[in-house]
């Protein structure tokens, strides 16, 4: 057996009932194939692939908090510290009831390559809660935050683990969990990033996770004789990065249609109406049934459908495994020409590997999405340095490292002989990094 089928085994046979942690670990592994090929002998040797797929730590521990009603509740809360080869461990943390050890373990995974990817130095890492924010006053949230800090602040900081914002997590969770840091530990450092403005919060990291996915995308078509000018996008989501996702596709020449939440979607031919969906989505936190009925060019249903409007360009935003095999082929032949993932792995396996048999440009969230974490980077330099730069630096910045990705992917994909497989390229050159810096320090 060879050392990749070595690896994948050990893997799903370590961590039973895991299904997206095997996923994910097999799409990196494949994909590495003409790297681990090349260095076969001193990766064995030296353990490293066992090392890589294998969490540094991880903590599961209990949250209690009382709620409105004054019941005491508990949730289970998690931090994954995945590798720290080249940076504190960095990563978000999600507040969804569908977080488990296996959806933490895939996304802090993926998030050693993608962070390696952005060029700075920051590791991997992951966590959040089956807690659910829906529906919660914000005294309960704020009850949840600080509860769920009272363990979490033991294991992180500035120069150790800098978590941030994720699914159910935005700036009102981040500045109850900032401030209950400070209370248990009397220092006002930059442990968590996704701050506001007023207390060492970055220009830009709203927008960035959105802005990045378009910067890459429109870097993408260019290298492929194409552009974003007049095209027309499908987009899943109506979060924080498929609504700036939306807010940059308009603002550079495109059209997108579509947008969805976790009841229905929005298929809008005239193109979505930003400052409507934000109202509905940032200050209402409603339903998109809102949006169509407030905008008569809109349609809504329920379900799942987004895939089904033709477009030029496809913007998975929502979450893991969302586009499936049957939307992959809706999708081509209805002539898709790219497909760019805002979320963590929202594309199937086979759905992937259906639309890079079928010739449509894919990159990988971990490429794609890079630039919210790369933002949060920023914002720990800022923090840092006691300074705070403009919106304009920030997003100068960020275009410039989501530019640079897409560069270094395909050049990586080029040099392994797979020109044009960008989840390949993606993978072996956050990969490459991360595995020159492990060989150097030695097992750990």
């Amino acid at each position: 057996m060879s050392y990749s089928s070595d690896i994948i085994e050990r893997v799903v046979r370590e961590n039973p009932g895991q299904p997206e942690f095997h996923q994910a670990v097999t799409e990196v592994i494949e994909s590495l194939q003409p790297v681990i090929t090349a260095h076969e002998s001193q990766y064995r040797r030296e353990a490293l692939l066992e090392r890589l797929t294998t969490p540094d730590r991880q903590f599961k521990f209990r949250v209690a908090w009382v709620d409105d009603k004054g019941q005491v509740q508990i949730n289970n809360g998690y931090r994954i510290q995945f590798n720290n080869a080249i940076g504190p461990y960095k990563g978000g943390l999600r507040l969804h009831p569908s977080v488990n050890i296996s959806i933490l373990h895939f996304l802090a995974f993926e998030q050693v390559f993608k962070n390696s990817l952005t060029g700075l130095p920051i590791g991997g890492g992951k966590g959040g809660s089956d807690f659910d924010p829906k529906g919660k006053s914000d005294r309960e949230i704020m009850a949840f935050c600080q509860s769920y800090m009272n363990e979490l602040y033991k294991y992180i900081g500035p120069d150790i683990d800098v978590p941030a914002g994720d699914i159910g997590v935005g700036g009102r969770e981040i500045g109850f969990l900032y401030g209950q840091y400070k209370k248990l530990t009397n220092r006002y450092e930059g442990v968590l990033t996704g701050k506001g403005l007023t207390f060492g919060g970055s220009s830009a990291r709203t927008e960035a996770t959105g802005y990045g996915l378009l910067y890459l995308t429109e870097e993408l078509l260019k290298a492929n004789d194409s552009d974003l000018e007049g095209k027309t996008i499908d987009v899943s989501g109506a979060g924080n990065v498929a609504i700036y996702a939306i807010e940059k596709a308009i603002q550079l020449g495109a059209k997108p249609v579509t947008c969805s939440d976790s009841t229905g979607w929005i298929y809008d031919p005239d193109g979505i109406d930003v400052a409507l969906l934000k109202e509905v989505k940032e200050v209402k936190r409603a339903r998109l049934t809102e949006y169509a009925k407030k905008r008569p060019s809109a349609t809504y249903q329920e379900g799942r459908g987004v895939w089904s409007i033709p477009c030029d360009i496809a913007l998975p935003c929502a979450t893991q495994n969302e586009l499936n095999l049957a939307d992959a082929k809706l999708l081509t032949a209805n002539g898709v020409r790219a497909v760019c993932e805002g979320a963590n792995m929202p594309t199937s396996l086979e759905a992937t590997k259906y639309l890079q048999a079928n010739k449509v440009l894919f990159v990988p969230g971990k490429a794609a999405n890079a630039g919210g974490v790369a933002t949060s980077a920023l914002e720990m330099s800022q923090n840092s340095e006691r300074l705070s730069w403009t919106f304009d630096e920030v997003d100068r910045k960020l275009s410039g490292i989501m530019k640079n990705i897409f560069h270094n992917l395909d050049e990586a994909a080029r040099e392994y002989g797979c020109s044009g497989n960008y989840v390949a390229g993606a993978n072996i050159a956050g990969f490459l990094k991360v595995a020159d810096a492990m060989l150097a320090q030695g097992v750990f």
